[in-house]
């Protein structure tokens, strides 16, 4: 950055699907800044770097086609920044504006809490990624926005902004009104039958944490809300009604149109979250070629352990496992790596996705650099990441190389786990039995546990995974020194 260019020149090459391109400055001028480095995959129409020019401030563009040398853009030289929608996640599509913490013409600092969205799994507060003055909200709150666009606008001057908007092709929309994703007009309504509220065993309504907030903000009671649109009837935000105000009750429909149904049958749609994990999961089983190894381990000494650390720091048999993990882990380079594109992506770190089952499905948040934790440690922060993703917000989702889906809790004897993309490998840990095991000719009783890795070949070969387990099963087996 700030190197001197020239109509013309050569900045970058990109590769696309036909092959490699040179894009061109449009003009003479001085490199301000680059916005997409080196190596990353970037979405058609997305801004590559800023040129500085006089009055001027180009910004250089994806092509739409075949990669060509860009115009020049008349935008303003007083520095615009957009504030995107996250993309929270491999399978979030869009986001829901819950809460902004700041309002249009405030000074913000870069890193405060800038505002809350709400995902099809969780919510969760979005930090500004500068300092400067919030000139312009595009998406309200309430509103959706899909992931990567604009929200809103940090600018010293509202003319910058709308000349760097009429120069970008618009963005979202100007207007602050709720913005919403049109339905494919081709899709049925289904309606449904208005019901009360739908609680837990314990009574509580059952609603989302955005739900609860946006319900104590207007003053609304959680329990004169009709039946919600989530899985089970849950309380979503969008469910609930203006300050004071009551959901209408929906008079009684007819059956859905949709081809004959046994009597009884009831057509529902599935929750955001629901399609979310249909999405991610499918992607997972039709682009990653699974493969499958299964151990028997000799738990007896790893109980023992556990018992005797469960009263000193009050851990559990997962976080014994997911130590024993996080060490193997890091033995093997391509444990801790992940396939992007036609490279290998290799994370200093071990960083344990640890599945956590909620009445909408099913959660990962993340334990970051697990091979640096003790087992104290890790105990409070798998804890934590728990309470947290029960609560509405994920940690570090999406910054995982490996997960551990656990099953013991539920008896389970042995089962396969789906990779959650884009990392390598995910284990399943089934219940620790009562057993038989024999040793040196000899019979006796003792506990065993059943692990299942599933792999991604494309970068664990069946040898690699093999070794894994094998050092897996080791520690194990003689865990004493995981607190050594």
């Amino acid at each position: 950055m700030g190197d001197t260019v020239r109509k013309g020149d050569v900045l970058l090459e990109v590769e696309t699907d036909e092959g490699l391109a040179a894009i061109e400055s449009a003009l003479d001028g001085t490199l301000k800044e680059v916005l997409a480095e080196a190596g990353r995959t970037i979405p058609v129409g997305a801004p590559l770097a800023v040129i500085e020019a006089g009055a001027t401030q180009p910004t250089i563009q994806a092509t739409q086609d075949k990669p060509t040398p860009v115009t020049q853009m008349n935008v303003p030289a007083g520095k615009v920044v957009p504030i995107l929608m996250p993309k929270a996640g491999q399978s979030m599509e869009e986001g829901v504006i819950v809460k902004w913490h700041a309002q249009a013409g405030a000074a913000i600092s870069k890193g405060a809490i800038l505002f809350e969205i709400e995902t099809d799994k969780a919510t969760m507060e979005v930090e500004a990624p500068d300092s400067g003055r919030l000139a312009r909200i595009v998406v309200a709150e309430g509103a959706s926005s899909p992931v990567l666009l604009p929200v809103a606008y940090l600018a010293d001057n509202d003319a910058d902004v709308d000349a760097f908007i009429a120069a970008t092709g618009g963005g979202q929309a100007a207007a602050t009104g709720a913005t919403t994703a049109s339905a494919p007009a081709a899709e049925k309504p289904v309606v449904e039958t208005s019901a009360p509220a739908t609680t837990t065993e314990t009574g509580r309504v059952k609603a989302s944490p955005a739900a609860r907030k946006i319900a104590g903000e207007r003053g609304v009671d959680l329990t004169t809300v009709a039946r919600g649109s989530g899985p089970g009837g849950r309380i979503l935000s969008t469910d609930i009604p203006a300050a004071g105000a009551t959901k209408p009750a929906v008079a009684a429909a007819a059956p859905v149109a949709q081809g004959e149904l046994p009597a009884g049958v009831v057509r529902k749609r599935m929750s955001g979250m629901r399609k979310a994990i249909a999405r991610n999961l499918t992607l997972s089983k039709t682009t990653i070629p699974h493969w499958y190894i299964t151990s028997r381990i000799n738990a007896g000494a790893m109980m023992t352990l556990y018992k005797s650390q469960k009263a000193k720091v009050g851990c559990s048999v997962n976080d014994v496992i997911v130590m024993a993990c996080a060490k193997a882990i890091m033995e093997f380079p391509a444990m801790h790596s992940r396939v992007d594109g036609e490279t290998v992506l290799e994370f200093p770190g071990a960083n344990i996705g640890v599945a956590v089952g909620m009445d909408d499905g099913l959660v990962v948040p993340v334990v970051m650099n697990a091979e640096q934790l003790t087992l104290a440690q890790l105990a409070v922060e798998t804890k934590r990441l728990a309470n947290q993703a029960r609560a509405g917000k994920i940690e570090n989702m999406g910054q995982g190389i490996f997960t551990i889906s656990n099953l013991g809790m539920f008896g389970v004897d042995d089962f396969v786990a789906i990779i959650n993309p884009p990392e390598a490998a995910i284990l399943a840990v089934s219940a620790v039995r009562e057993d038989v095991i024999v040793k040196d000719g000899a019979i006796k009783a003792g506990q065993t546990l059943n692990l299942t890795l599933s792999g991604d070949h494309r970068l664990i070969d069946g040898t690699l995974g093999a070794q894994f387990m094998a050092r897996l099963k080791a520690l194990l087996e003689n865990p004493v020194q995981l607190i050594a």
